[in-house]
């Protein structure tokens, strides 16, 4: 390719978190998702992570937060993106902090708080909470804060994720996962890979975040549903086709192209040099 430096595009999405188990849990929250445009130089190696989704929780245990993603390399700022807050269970009830915050599980629950650690711009957004007498609320989102618990109906849809389009189509990620349902039904996704919430009589356990969507995995309902796992990260660069040197590791997939850019595409962790 052509020498370096050249500006290099790069969207960065962390694991979702697992869903809550047990009655009428929370969704979890999506993972961190953050964007950035640095500069790349010749020869220097660029290390790129990609986080794993939280495994789900049981009644007795919240959802597992996901896993961090990140890029960095001499010279580059490093960027990184925070897992996402697990689900609250039955028993501990409320969600856990993260990318975006879990939500919570049924009555006097609190949402975990998203942005955590604190970014600029914010990564993500809290999740939801659930005031007494309501059910599994929404885990959070890169798009919106996780909807509040809700009384007598079903579990509250997963907060909506980001669209982009840096691979050339509009893509969205980093949904929150549903919380658990209180009916016979189970809680539609969140918009952006999160998973759906339990249904109070069968299938009981929360459905599983979208794997490179960074999507939260959904709450479980009755008391044997347990939470979905969270849906594994994803990083992807963005740079002119002139300028792509060749180099990987990792096995990213490689498109050119696009708008006259090449874009890596990292589903696993691997690098990238300039």
């Amino acid at each position: 390719g052509a020498p370096a430096p050249y500006s290099t595009e790069f969207l960065i999405v962390a694991g979702g978190g697992g869903g809550g188990g047990g009655f009428y849990a929370g969704g979890a929250g999506s993972g961190g998702y953050r964007t950035s445009t640095q500069t790349i130089n010749s020869g220097t190696v660029y290390t790129i992570t990609v986080g794993d989704g939280g495994g789900g929780g049981s009644a007795s245990t919240n959802g597992t937060n996901g896993s961090n993603s990140s890029i960095s390399g001499s010279g580059l700022t490093t960027i990184t993106s925070a897992g996402g807050g697990g689900g609250g269970s039955r028993d501990i009830n409320n969600g856990s902090a993260g990318g975006s915050g879990g939500g919570s599980a049924k009555d006097n629950g609190s949402g975990g708080a998203g942005n955590t650690p604190s970014t600029s711009p914010s990564q993500g957004n809290a999740g939801g909470s659930t005031p007494s007498a309501t059910y599994g609320a929404a885990g959070g989102g890169a798009g919106a804060v996780g909807g509040n618990g809700q009384a007598n109906i079903s579990g509250t849809v997963g907060a909506t994720g980001t669209a982009n389009s840096i691979t050339g189509s509009s893509v969205n990620y980093a949904g929150g996962g549903s919380g658990g349902n209180s009916t016979g039904s189970i809680t539609p996704a969140g918009v952006g890979g999160g998973g759906t919430g339990g249904s109070n009589t069968g299938p009981n356990n929360g459905g599983d975040g979208t794997v490179n969507l960074g999507g939260g995995g959904g709450g479980g309902s009755n008391g044997s549903g347990t939470g979905g796992a969270g849906g594994k990260g994803v990083v992807i660069l963005s740079m002119p086709d002139a300028s792509y040197s060749g180099t990987t590791t990792g096995s990213p997939t490689v498109a050119t192209g696009v708008s006259g850019k090449t874009v890596l595409t990292f589903t696993g962790s691997g690098s990238y040099t300039g």
